[in-house]
């Protein structure tokens, strides 16, 4: 007996296709939960001897540990769980191919311990980042600061909102006009290149604050600063989940230009900011363009580009 397509020879073939739509509801407080519980794990860690970190160099030249190793498979783990459906795209899992991610309706995008860095110069200032991403923005973000017993959390349309020891509260961007003076601008002290100096010298004697990881997205979205200029290299992972954070207190997260891997600028910043355009994810290249944070801005910013 003959089969399959070859017996369809010479007749219009049919089609096999057919649509499934997949409805899952999701619980903020089970991701709460696992942002949390990774962050448990970082600290037993952090608290350990630093002999058994287990410290690499990846291939970029940035450091693993076992902390990112063990909060990565908490992380995933509780994930596959929760969403058995949902792809999870993770800083230290093997990257999926643009051409299958850009199909993606929903995933997950996780960076399980920002700040590698600072968690090896043992300053507290590295956080646990995941986010619930539709298509090219995120829709969901929890942020867990381990050392300060903290939990910042945003779902689209719903706040954002700090949970603590204290208690649980709604947190608002600052407001503020461009010349205003004194305005909080917080920094990466590793990368203060010319560009970034350019930025602050827009302003009207700006106060500069320095710290790490993702908590500097997380200072604009609870008001501890105004702005914060990211003109050097950074990937979705480690700005996604903070970002709705900072559009649910009021404030956005804008492009500034395309750069290279170094850093090195392909834009003028001056031109490309003041188009308004928020950072979009799940491109091919998953570096993201230069970029500023704002609170609530009472204008837009004038760049003085012409």
């Amino acid at each position: 007996m003959g089969g399959g397509l070859s017996a369809l020879r010479g007749e219009e073939t049919p089609d096999y296709s057919m649509e499934i739509q997949l409805k899952v509801e999701l619980q903020v407080e089970d991701i709460i939960a696992t942002a949390q519980a990774a962050g448990r794990a970082i600290l037993q860690i952090y608290n350990s001897e630093a002999s058994t970190w287990e410290v690499q160099m990846k291939s970029d030249a940035s450091p693993l540990t076992r902390a990112d190793r063990e909060a990565n498979a908490i992380i995933c783990q509780a994930l596959q769980n929760i969403s058995p459906h949902i792809p999870i795209i993770s800083e230290e899992n093997k990257m999926t191919p643009h051409a299958v991610r850009q199909k993606f309706q929903y995933y997950w995008l996780v960076d399980p311990l920002d700040g590698t860095k600072e968690f090896l110069k043992r300053n507290g200032q590295f956080t646990v980042n995941i986010a619930l991403m539709c298509g090219s923005a995120p829709v969901m973000g929890v942020v867990d600061v381990p050392c300060q017993g903290k939990t910042y959390w945003a779902v689209k349309g719903k706040g954002a909102w700090l949970r603590s020891a204290e208690g649980q509260r709604r947190i608002q961007a600052a407001e503020f006009a461009f010349d205003d003076k004194g305005l909080k601008v917080v920094a990466s002290s590793s990368h203060l290149n010319k560009e970034t100096e350019e930025f602050i010298a827009l302003f009207q004697s700006p106060e500069l604050v320095q710290v790490g990881s993702s908590l500097k997205l997380l200072m604009v979205a609870e008001g501890a600063a105004h702005i914060y200029p990211r003109l050097a290299p950074t990937c979705e992972w480690d700005i996604a989940a903070a970002d709705i954070i900072v559009r649910e207190a009021g404030g956005v997260v804008l492009q500034a230009g395309a750069q290279d891997a170094k850093g090195n600028p392909l834009q003028d910043w001056k031109d490309e900011l003041v188009k308004e355009a928020a950072v979009v994810y799940n491109k091919e290249d998953v570096l993201n363009p230069y970029f500023v944070v704002f609170g609530k801005r009472k204008a837009p910013i004038n760049t003085g580009s012409s």
